[in-house]
Order: C-alpha cells, then structure tokens, then sequence
C-alpha cells in the first residue's frame, strides 16, 4: 500500500509515518501543492493525506483540483484524508470532496481509524455533530453516525 503525505511540516509526516507505518506500507511525501497531481499521475496512491498547507498551496485547492482532473478522465480517483487545522475548515473540507478528516492535533489511534475507514470505502468526519435520534426509526435499529468516539478501541494496522 502506497500513501501519498502532502503537508510543509515535519512533523506532520513523522505523525503520519508513526501511526501508520507498517510492513508493506511506503510512503511519498510531496512538499508542494502544485506537484500533487503529477504525483498521483505517476504512480496513484491508495491514499492520500493532505494538510491545510502544502507549499504554495493549500490542502483545499489540491484535493479539488483532483477531483477536477477525475471528473476529466484524466487522473484515477484517489481517497482524501485532509488534516485540519480547526473546526472551522470543515465546511471547506466538505465541499471539497474529501472522503474524511482529521482535526489537530493528531495522534495515532485517530489517524489508524480515519485511515481504515477510508481505505474501505467510508467516511470519516471529525467535528460534525451527531444526528439527533429519529423517532421513527426502531429502538434496536443502528443508526449511522459519522464520528464515533471511543475510548476502547483495538490497535489496527495499516496494511
């Protein structure tokens, strides 16, 4: 598995690196914005994480130029975990087509669930509030919430 990192900051690709390094998982680190989408058009990532700044450019613009390129036909689709830097960027990072993200500061266990999370094809979305129960819907019945926290939680591994 191949991750695609694109942030400025050291520290946010050792964050990265540690919690989600594993055997068989390498990691491509880009530190500029604009070289994303030759990045995924070389060689296209499982997934792909974007901080609010990369560079010149900003983790927003990137992850809606990909999805530009995608609706062309010209790039494969590639899952986004954006990395935000507070509450108020999630409806930026709803709108920019981001299958998920992640609130600052990071630590491993939230990035492991993002991670996973959006590797199988779901979402993963911190900050927003969970609906309120519906009436209609039987007491036993699961409902969907996008941010489930828990304090007890397995280990899981990357790969």
């Amino acid at each position: 598995m191949n991750i695609l990192i694109a942030t400025d900051a050291d520290w946010v690709v050792d964050d990265v690196t540690a919690a989600l390094g594993a055997e068989g998982v390498t990691f491509t680190v880009c530190r500029e914005g604009r070289v994303v989408a030759d990045q995924v058009a070389q060689s296209a990532p499982d997934l792909a994480l974007f901080d609010m700044q990369i560079g010149s450019m900003g983790g927003m613009a990137v992850t809606m130029s990909l999805r530009l390129d995608e609706s062309a036909g010209t790039l494969p689709h590639v899952p986004v975990l954006m990395l935000l830097d507070r509450a108020a960027d999630l409806h930026l990072a709803r709108r920019s087509g981001a299958e998920g993200w992640l609130i600052k500061p990071l630590d491993s266990l939230r990035l492991k669930r993002a991670a996973k999370a959006v590797l199988a094809g779901d979402t993963y979305t911190e900050g927003v509030a969970k609906p309120a129960p519906d009436p209609d819907v039987a007491a036993d019945a699961d409902p969907v919430v996008d941010d489930v926290e828990s304090a007890e939680e397995e280990p899981i591994s990357a790969g």
